[in-house]
């Protein structure tokens, strides 16, 4: 993988490329069609390619914590994240994965699943869910998972993100769907936005990469890399 931007390079190292600049940081990681469709017949995985997994293993490796929606936790069969040997080096005195927290206002999931019974004890899915949510939910939820309490009707954004803060879960990635993503921006908690472009036109009623409410985020481009014609861009938010 080539860099482009800011100092062309014929090599790059990943995990210096998109190393946290804090102990509290979130960035979205997300991958689109260069015509903007956030999936391919309802899924990312058709978007993806070879640089763009070893982006996604790296940034993974990095996180303390894995931020998601239910949707996305529905749609693409999410189960724990899986230590990997590259990761020993990033991840020294931190469990050797990161736990996934998934945000769902009803925990209408699968909690019999792996993502719920396969997870690491020393790294417990997360639940990030409402007062409103269901109590027999929440009860079978909490075998399984570590349950937060982050709003009444609605999660809300910023008490999730501090709540996982206060468990030394500061370097946060979220992976989407595209609709948290927009709360997420629309709250003005995005940091940094990891976004591949797949060299393809795909058309149809994919959602872009932020898909709700709207909001207005102005970025800088720290970085732009490139393998196989897939560009990998790595944008900051400008300070206030």
């Amino acid at each position: 993988m080539r860099r482009i931007l800011p100092t062309p390079a014929a090599e790059v190292d990943l995990a210096e490329a998109y190393a946290y600049p804090g102990d509290r940081w979130l960035r979205l990681n997300m991958v689109s069609a260069a015509d903007g469709a956030a999936w391919l017949k309802g899924l990312s995985e058709g978007l993806s390619g070879k640089g763009d997994r070893r982006v996604f293993g790296v940034l993974r490796g990095l996180a303390d914590v894995v931020l998601t929606g239910a949707a996305t936790v529905r749609a693409e069969g999410y189960g724990p994240a899986r230590p990997r040997a590259s990761w020993a080096g990033l991840r020294e005195g931190r469990p050797p994965a990161p736990p996934i927290a998934v945000v769902t206002r009803r925990i209408d999931l699968d909690l019999a699943g792996p993502l719920f019974c396969e997870a690491d004890p020393a790294a417990r899915t997360i639940v990030l869910t409402t007062e409103r949510a269901p109590k027999e939910r929440r009860d079978e939820a909490a075998r399984h998972a570590e349950v937060i309490v982050a709003g009444d009707e609605h999660v809300d954004p910023a008490l999730a993100l501090r709540e996982l803060a206060a468990r030394g879960l500061g370097r946060m990635l979220c992976e989407g769907g595209p609709r948290i993503n927009a709360q997420l921006a629309a709250a003005g908690l995005v940091d940094e936005l990891c976004l591949t472009i797949s060299p393809l036109l795909t058309g149809g009623d994919a959602a872009r990469i932020l898909d709700g409410v709207p909001s207005r985020t102005r970025l800088t481009l720290s970085h732009l890399l490139e393998e196989d014609d897939f560009l990998f861009c790595k944008y900051t938010r400008e300070p206030a």
